[in-house]
């Protein structure tokens, strides 16, 4: 079942539990993740990435596939495009039928974040579209692996301003978390998060999910976090999965079941810890 980000979320913030949402590529991610939640009975945002994940035709390709058989499945899926920094690409996401949209406005100055988020909400509310903001930043590792940002803490005072100001349906904050492989482990701030959540209108999401130690990532469940967002773990699994296929050929023509299903294996062992860790099984 399609829904949209404010839909899925809702019930999250109610329930005091957490939507593990995936940025996806391709048939072997979808299909694993999509048959996972299912027989977990949990809801799931799938993701769709700005940048290499999308290129070409990625943009027609992804999103396509998770419309073509997300109604196979009777739970609650958000289809939701990642990371967009520009108009043109949230004007694009909108056009191609994503559910929902996050904008992120986080490298710019507090006035210039309200301004592109606020006009996102205008392309995307009245099409009964969910759109994400952030507010701080959340650094680390680009997905190329060659480029370091800083994180920035999500300031409290800025908090119902922006809100107000933009009319999100959901809100990233900045707690300690980076994006990519850590290189160090992370000490999410929970105190900040709990001056967030109570003062926030609309349910918090937490980047960057991937590799933060799992004591850490359900305090801050059970703090105000209702979306997780996770995918340098699936990239890590599936690479595991990678070369156990590798090693484990004997004919020159192996079926493409003998080929992928030690990834699809591999993440769904990813899918399976990160819906228990989030309390999101059996929420269906």
């Amino acid at each position: 079942m399609l829904r949209t980000l404010k839909e899925v979320l809702a019930d999250a913030r109610k329930n005091k539990y957490a939507v593990p949402a995936f940025d996806c590529v391709e048939d072997v991610m979808v299909r694993a993740i999509l048959e996972t939640c299912q027989k977990m009975r949990s809801p799931v945002v799938l993701m769709c990435l700005i940048g290499p994940d999308l290129d070409g035709n990625g943009w027609n390709y992804i999103p396509s596939l998770i419309k073509a058989v997300v109604d196979f499945h009777d739970i609650p899926v958000a289809l939701h495009l990642d990371h967009a920094t520009d108009l043109e690409s949230i004007r694009r996401g909108i056009e191609i039928g994503f559910t929902s949209v996050m904008i992120d406005g986080s490298a710019l100055p507090f006035e210039q974040n309200v301004e592109i988020t606020k006009k996102t909400v205008d392309m995307a509310h009245p099409k009964g579209i969910s759109v994400e903001g952030e507010l701080g930043r959340v650094g680390g590792m680009d997905l190329q692996a060659t480029v370091r940002a800083e994180s920035t803490l999500t300031e409290p005072a800025e908090v119902e301003k922006f809100l107000n100001m933009t009319g999100v349906d959901a809100l990233a904050v900045s707690i300690g978390t980076a994006h990519g492989v850590y290189q160090s482990l992370p000490n999410l701030n929970t105190e900040r998060l709990k001056e967030l959540n109570d003062i926030s209108s609309v349910p918090l999401v937490l980047h960057g999910g991937s590799g933060t130690p799992d004591d850490q990532i359900q305090n801050a469940v059970k703090h105000g976090i209702c979306k997780l967002n996770i995918y340098a773990d699936c990239r890590i699994a599936m690479a595991k999965g990678l070369q156990r296929s590798a090693m484990s050929q004997t004919r020159e023509d192996p079926m493409a079941n003998e080929m992928f299903g030690p990834i699809k294996e591999e993440l769904v062992k990813v899918v399976e810890e990160k819906i228990r860790l989030l309390f999101a099984d059996n929420r269906i």
